[in-house]
């Protein structure tokens, strides 16, 4: 699905059935650097349950022109003007890592549109290691390789090449999106207030041996949101819609359907 916003093309991947206004809506948003392509193994499943599905590429990112908006708040009035234009009501918002600090920033400015919020694999402050930050500045590759041994349980386990080097492939995809997202992500400071704010229905996803958001930290998160489920994935590191995607869709389905 393609439209524009602000004059410029945004993309969002809606497994191929478009939008009906009298379903429920969820929203996917990837992490840092990444596009719609890491929820493929969601956004079918859930729109054969019969809820409209979209996986938007942020601005710069996958199929979306422009260039990478340089804040999380920037990010969340963009996501305003994508709901507005696509007349999009009682949203179900879904983010993982960075995404997870768009739907805080999101719900905090825009309440009223919100039906129910997942995190998965998210904290409400997401500080960046500098040496990574540097790296990917630089358009160095090292950059994504710590991502990825940062990333995953094991990263030597996805036949055919990882994931994440097929969407960041080159030094113009490391030093213009990739590192304009982690400097956005460090940046943030606004999410502990956000999370208080939290007074729909909630669910947080966590990996069990996530080293990006370990479990102490995410609970810390979780912590803050009153009335809040959460569920950890065994097994499982920082990419859990990669890595545990079968049981991490499970569990946003059986959330969504209560």
């Amino acid at each position: 699905m393609i439209f524009k916003v602000n004059n410029q093309k945004v993309y969002a991947s809606d497994a191929g059935k478009g939008i009906d206004l009298k379903k429920e809506t969820v929203v996917l948003l990837h992490g840092s650097g990444l596009s719609h392509v890491v929820w493929s193994l969601t956004e079918q499943y859930l729109s054969n349950q019969n809820f409209n599905v979209l996986s938007l590429d942020l601005p710069g990112h996958g199929n979306s022109e422009g260039k990478s908006l340089t804040s999380i708040e920037g990010i969340a009035d963009w996501l305003e003007t994508v709901f507005k234009e696509l007349n999009l009501e009682k949203l179900n918002l879904v983010g993982h890592s960075q995404g997870c600090l768009e739907i805080l920033e999101y719900s905090s400015r825009y309440p009223n549109r919100i039906n129910k919020l997942i995190f998965v694999g998210g904290s409400y402050k997401m500080p960046v290691n500098q040496d990574l930050i540097d790296l990917a500045e630089s358009g160095n590759s090292d950059s994504v390789k710590l991502m990825m041994k940062w990333g995953y349980k094991d990263s030597n386990k996805f036949i055919g090449g990882n994931p994440v080097q097929r969407i960041i492939n080159s030094s113009r995809d490391i030093s213009e999106i990739l590192a304009v997202d982690l400097k956005a992500c460090n940046n943030y400071s606004n999410g502990k207030i956000s999370a208080a704010k939290i007074s729909c229905p909630t669910l947080f996803i966590f990996g069990e041996l996530d080293k990006m958001v370990n479990l102490e930290k995410g609970k810390k998160f979780s912590n803050e949101v009153k009335n809040s489920i959460t569920h950890i994935i065994a097994e499982c590191g920082h990419m859990i819609m990669i890595e545990k995607a079968f049981e991490m869709r499970e569990k946003i389905l059986e959330f969504l359907k209560k």
